[in-house]
Parts: structure tokens; sequence; C-alpha cells
């Protein structure tokens, strides 16, 4: 009996691998399952989007075409980074197969999927709601905060200091305060500082959401 339970077991591990697989493959969308360590510090944006591809390669999925969901501040001539311009056209889905969104406009709007359940990491694991505040650096709408703002990206991605800050978003669109941009997963707040210490004290641990490019 017991001999024909595991073979019955086995063929069902069997069958479900190569849909697992698929979705892997076809995963556009994560929520980093660590930073690199060093706080709002990640390289700049490129240290980022390597962050991105490592955690990608190392779950089984593509390594290639993946961009941190980051904004940068700049004074002119100099120009920002939009978020929104980084991570293509959409659609994105889940390692699960979720969909997020379709595309870069319901991504912004109230027609994105993004929640506890679905804004799950390269391994296809929930978020800790502990560390619910997401690096992002970014608006409601996905562009750059003003330069005439206060630091809002760590020093564009490069500051691991106790000054400065972060906006963070919430992908389990839970908070405290009921208003809807407190509940917003890419812009409910800013972070008190860019040191471990600081972002962990509203519940960060140095997370950011990697999107996939994916070019025909």
């Amino acid at each position: 009996m017991r001999t024909m339970h595991a073979l019955r077991l086995s063929l069902c591990l069997l069958a479900a691998t190569p849909m697992a697989l698929a979705f892997a493959q076809e995963a556009t969308f994560f929520v980093t399952s660590a930073g690199p360590g060093k706080g709002g510090d990640l390289g700049g944006i490129e240290g980022a989007d390597r962050h991105c591809a490592m955690l990608a390669e190392k779950a089984g999925l593509p390594a290639t075409g993946w961009r941190a969901y980051l904004s940068t501040q700049a004074m002119p001539p100099e120009v920002p980074v939009h978020a929104r311009d980084r991570i293509g056209p959409g659609p994105w889905h889940n390692v699960k197969g979720e969909r997020i969104a379709s595309t870069v406009e319901a991504l912004h709007g109230s027609d994105n999927a993004i929640s506890r359940a679905t804004a799950l990491d390269e391994r296809g694991e929930p978020v800790p709601g502990k560390v619910h505040d997401i690096l992002t650096g970014t608006r409601l709408d996905g562009t750059a905060p003003s330069p005439l703002d206060p630091d809002s990206t760590c020093r564009n991605w490069t500051s691991s200091a106790d000054d400065g800050g972060a906006l963070v978003g919430h992908h389990d669109r839970v908070s405290a305060i009921d208003q809807p941009w407190a509940k917003s997963w890419n812009a409910a707040h800013l972070s008190r500082g860019c040191s471990v210490p600081k972002l962990a004290e509203l519940g960060s641990g140095g997370r950011f959401y990697c999107f996939r490019v994916v070019t025909e």
C-alpha cells in the first residue's frame, strides 16, 4: 500500500513539473527575497538590475532582461530615471503564472493585481508581512520624485547612511493609515533613512521589485 501511494505521489509530482517549469520560464515579476545587504546602497540602478538577474538565475528563472523597479532624482541638465520606463510594456506574471498587470497604465492604476498573495519572491514564496516596505524611490504614477523633494532614492541607490531616505510601497497593500496612497504598492511613504537599521524601523528589509523586459 505504501509503495503504491509513493508511486502515485511521484507520478503527480512528475506531471506537475512541466507546468511549474513553464510558469517559471514565463515569470516576469518578483519581489527580491533579500536586498544586497547594504540598506539603500544597491550599487546604483545597475547594481540593482544585476541583483535581480542573480536572484532570478539562482531560482531557475530566465537570467536576462530583468530590471529593478526604481527611479532616480536628478537636477537639470541631468535627466531622471522613471521606474515605469524601465520595465517594458507588459504583461507581467509572477512565478506561479498569475497576472500582475497587462500594461504600464494598468500597473499604475486600479487594475493591477499586486497583493500579499501575488507579490511573491523569485522562489514563489510570500514576502513576510513585517518587511512590507518595498524600495521604489517612485511616485504613484511610476515617475521619479522632483529634484526639489527631499532625498527619496537613497542618493540614487548609492547610500547606506542613517540620513536621507527612500520612497517605499506596500506589497501587501496594508497600512494603519486609512488612505489609498498609504496602501500603494509603489509609493506609500518615505523611509526614515538609508542604513539597514533605519530602513528596518518602518518595515523594510531592503527588498525591491524586479520586472523582466521581454523582447520578441
